[in-house]
């Protein structure tokens, strides 16, 4: 063959989108793993966070993780949008859609803007109240309201970044969202411990301080995101001089968003919940579970960053018409996933006392916490498929099955078993409910699962794929 004719066919393989011929195996690492170390950054200065706070007082560390329900209230809205975009936007330009993927991106900024509006208004009204509805001991109510009154009213850095990051994973650049939220991560961490303890000239400003930093490093990952999806992401053109809200697109978004929304949410109604289990024992019980939702992120983050690289290579394969990847992507980040959660199951088995010990922990709170993390984290080997099976419906347009799987683990079972076990066993029974809700959750995942592949995803080897270099018509 002439070196002409060659030619065109080598420029549409570099030009080929690598989710559509990249090996299984190094794709899935390629565009996870960036994620996952972005996750434990993010890890780390969560709990970095509650590190520092824990050398003011037992009570600022409890202050400051029952704000956590509120917190996760606004992450959970953030990145349960950024969950419908990913898909949207990915399975766009798996069908060679740019005009709509570039619409997407653009509604996507819209709706993190209404998202901030929505919740700075809530944390400037509804902050003390919120603290005085879980406990009435003033010294927490007050930490707590300046905290969290702080980080919702600051809240625009989150949504941006949140939203900005997706963007970036669904068109395969991950590298340039772990920057982001690595930098975001780093200013946090940097800033923790000269706000709260007044250090460089610094007004000392305790708990407040630690909530300007989450604040200050959250813009600083939004600013990176935004110069990175206008230098790096040529595939979403964002022209603003004619843009109109999309009624049809936001529909889109919010079909697979919403139920991510509220799944994400529910997550916040069990925490509220336990907290109020919890701290009609002491406040140091509801400090410990504080201590666990911080520690835990250290195992349950690389997953989800492993998901975050999953979903678009599996809803960009699934508008490409290619079971045979979405397959081998399940398999292999279901197997990751379950070896990352095994290997923290080891860490919090064996090194319980070690973990405490970061948060400055009483007699009381090892005597307390040592139980806990060895009974909860039981659950963590089974939570590796759950995870990552319900990353699959999402991927797919199915956030309905993820919903229904987190609310029946965290509403129908585990805050019910909770309380039972909290009358019943007294407070350390009531860490048992962690593996029995999680036991509930594999079952579904593993029905619902089975009936995707059967349905849809093995259906689709009975049609050919469309040419990805065709765009598809605007539905």
């Amino acid at each position: 063959m002439r070196s002409e004719e060659m030619q065109p066919a080598q420029q549409a393989q570099r030009t080929e989108n690598p989710m559509a011929v990249r090996p299984m195996g190094s794709l899935l690492l390629r565009m996870s793993v960036p994620m996952m170390l972005s996750m434990l950054v993010q890890a780390l200065y969560n709990v970095v966070d509650s590190v520092f706070v824990a050398q003011l007082s037992e009570n600022a560390l409890t202050a400051v993780s029952l704000a956590f329900p509120a917190q996760n209230l606004m992450i959970a809205v953030g990145v349960g949008t950024g969950v419908g975009v990913n898909a949207l936007l990915s399975k766009s330009l798996g069908e060679g859609n740019h005009e709509r993927a570039s619409g997407t991106a653009m509604n996507a900024v819209f709706l993190a803007a209404c998202s901030y509006a929505v919740f700075a208004l809530l944390g400037a009204l509804c902050s003390r109240a919120f603290f005085q509805s879980q406990t009435d001991i003033a010294e927490i109510v007050d930490m707590g309201e300046d905290y969290l009154r702080v980080c919702m009213v600051g809240s625009f850095g989150l949504f941006a970044q949140v939203t900005y990051e997706k963007l970036l994973t669904s068109t395969g650049r991950t590298f340039y969202s772990m920057i982001t939220q690595a930098a975001g991560a780093i200013t946090n961490i940097v800033l923790d411990p000269i706000l709260i303890f007044g250090l460089l000239g610094a007004p000392a400003m305790g708990v407040t301080g630690a909530a300007v930093a989450t604040v200050a490093g959250q813009c600083v990952g939004a600013l990176l995101g935004v110069i990175f999806n206008a230098r790096k992401n040529v595939e979403l053109k964002m022209r603003w001089r004619a843009f109109r809200p999309n009624p049809f697109l936001i529909g889109r978004i919010y079909a697979v968003g919403v139920p991510s929304i509220i799944m994400s949410s529910i997550g916040s109604v069990m925490t509220f919940g336990m907290n109020r289990i919890l701290i009609a024992f002491s406040s140091t019980a509801a400090a410990v579970f504080g201590v666990y939702f911080k520690l835990q992120s250290f195992v349950f983050m690389p997953v989800f960053g492993l998901n975050n690289g999953m979903v678009p290579i599996v809803a960009f394969n699934f508008g490409a018409r290619r079971p045979d990847r979405i397959d081998q992507a399940i398999r292999l980040s279901a197997r990751y996933a379950v070896i990352i959660m095994c290997i923290g199951m080891a860490i919090f088995e064996i090194w319980p006392q070690t973990l405490l010990a970061l948060f400055n922990a009483s007699e009381n709170m090892y005597g307390i916490g040592v139980p806990a993390l060895r009974i909860i984290c039981v659950h963590f080997a089974l939570a590796g498929f759950s995870v990552v099976a319900s990353a699959v419906f999402q991927a797919l347009g199915h956030g309905l099955l993820s919903l229904i799987v987190s609310a029946a683990r965290q509403l129908v079972v585990l805050l019910p078993v909770a309380f039972i076990l909290a009358r019943i066993g007294g407070l350390h029974a009531v860490w048992w409910a962690f593996p029995v809700a999680e036991i509930v959750s594999v079952i579904l995942c593993a029905c619902f699962l089975r009936r995707v592949y059967r349905v849809e995803i093995h259906s689709l080897s009975a049609s050919p794929a469309p040419d990805a270099q065709t765009p598809a018509a605007q539905p």
